[in-house]
């Protein structure tokens, strides 16, 4: 039974973001994401005024008639969020937490897809996949992603991107449009982003918090990793400290984005406690501009 907070919360972000999906962002999507174009069907003997182009001469050989390819157009999509609900996801120091951004963010793709017509498929992961739902479309299929999004409770704390990643591989029959959202505390996934790359418009969301990259002036602090459980105590009285604290966070993200810029990908930016409007658009009027 879901607890009565938690489908008020739903309903808030339903109304919000189906809000977003219909007046904000709607063109938008539809001019970044055109569909697949046209994909064979069938062929069928050559008749006078057929577009000499269409010849299939493979047919044409074998049979000795000419024979010309007939296409179907196919502008469905399937959007894929690979979200990422590792233990780091619970870090907020605003108003609301990386999780509950994430949220939003994703029902509001999630209803431009279907405002679309496209069908949506979910991947929680951490440390391992944590639920899959096929892509679906239609209303209730949306809410049911909103509720997942909120309430699945995962068994994982660590965050495995490869793991996520080898999975859409295996069970997406189709290309397929995958918004990658993490915070991608991890390491190693190159590979995996590489043939996902390949086979998928995979699009990454980096969802990040002001603490990590800064730490206030509060005396002797005790942080704990909330995926590993690894403690540390840290002067944030020291200038120093602060300032390494900073400059690892930074190189930590550079060595992320250079990844991202050599496989050619458009990273999304959203941030805790900002609005996620503007970068979605930002994203969407690029898509549009370089098609």
């Amino acid at each position: 039974m879901i607890p009565r907070e938690v489908l008020q919360k739903i309903r808030r972000i339903q109304i919000r973001t189906s809000h977003l999906a219909d007046n904000l962002l709607a063109g938008q999507y539809h001019s970044a994401f055109k569909g697949r174009g046209v994909e064979f069907e069938e062929v069928r003997p050559y008749r006078i005024g057929d577009d000499v182009r269409a010849i299939d001469w493979n047919v044409t050989a074998r049979s000795g008639e000419p024979f010309v390819k007939l296409f179907r157009e196919e502008r469905q999509l399937t959007v894929t969020l690979l979200v990422d609900l590792s233990a780091s996801q619970g870090l907020g120091t605003h108003w609301q937490t990386k999780r509950e951004l994430i949220a939003e963010l994703g029902a509001t793709i999630a209803y431009s897809a279907m405002k679309n017509n496209d069908k949506i498929a979910l991947t929680l992961f951490t440390d391992g996949i944590e639920k899959a739902i096929p892509p679906r479309s239609g209303s209730r299929h949306v809410l049911r992603v909103i509720r997942e999004l909120l309430y699945c409770q995962p068994m994982g704390h660590g965050t495995d991107i490869t793991t996520a990643l080898e999975h859409l591989n295996r069970t997406a029959k189709r290309r397929s449009v995958a918004f990658l959202v993490s915070d991608f505390q991890d390491r190693g996934y190159e590979k995996a982003l590489k043939v996902a790359r390949r086979k998928h418009d995979v699009i990454p969301i980096v969802v990040t918090d002001q603490r990590e990259f800064e730490l206030p002036d509060v005396g002797l602090l005790e942080l704990v990793d909330s995926e590993t459980g690894e403690i540390a105590m840290i002067d944030t009285s020291s200038r120093r400290q602060r300032r390494l604290y900073a400059e690892r966070a930074r190189e930590i993200a550079t060595t992320r984005d250079q990844l991202f810029k050599r496989l050619r990908m458009d990273p999304i930016y959203v941030s805790t406690g900002d609005d996620f409007v503007d970068p979605l658009r930002k994203f969407f009027h690029q898509r549009e501009c370089r098609r």
